[in-house]
């Protein structure tokens, strides 16, 4: 997989980078860090990338919270892994907990709109240590589809 160096976004922090069973996600962090900041960590829907939540990172960082964006796998600057298997939810899920490790956080608050709050509601049952909060915009929690 031939990556493309990484660019600023205007009205973003600099991008940062994880690896994940060979699987480069992006992210970007602002605002506070410690024990007194709370951490938001943010998931875009369809089809979007970490970008649609600027104008929520900078107001949040203004207000003393540490927040976090990632472009999800197969988003933005984030790699596009070939296989449709690497895009379940436990993929999904253990990205938003891998950023989570990287940085030292034991617990965060996950916010998702569209498909990203299908992923934050999907936290709570593969991560329940990692979760202090889910707030899903657009997105009802339900039972899953009736499909393999």
């Amino acid at each position: 997989m031939t990556r493309q160096p990484l660019k600023a976004l205007p009205d973003l922090p600099p991008p940062q980078t994880i690896e994940r069973a060979g699987v480069r996600i992006v992210y970007y962090e602002a605002g506070a860090t410690g024990a007194a900041a709370p951490t938001l960590v943010f998931a875009h829907g369809f089809p979007d990338m970490a970008f649609g939540w600027r104008r929520q990172l900078a107001a949040l960082a203004a207000q003393g919270f540490h927040v976090i964006a990632l472009d999800m796998r197969g988003y933005g600057q984030s790699d596009c892994p070939p296989a449709v298997e690497a895009y379940d939810l436990d993929a999904l899920c253990g990205d938003l907990a891998a950023v989570l490790d990287a940085k030292g956080i034991a617990r965060a608050i996950f916010v998702g709109h569209d498909w990203g709050g299908i992923v934050v509601w999907a936290m709570p049952l593969r991560h329940p240590d990692r979760v202090a909060g889910v707030d899903a915009g657009n997105t009802p929690i339900t039972k899953r589809a009736p499909a393999e």
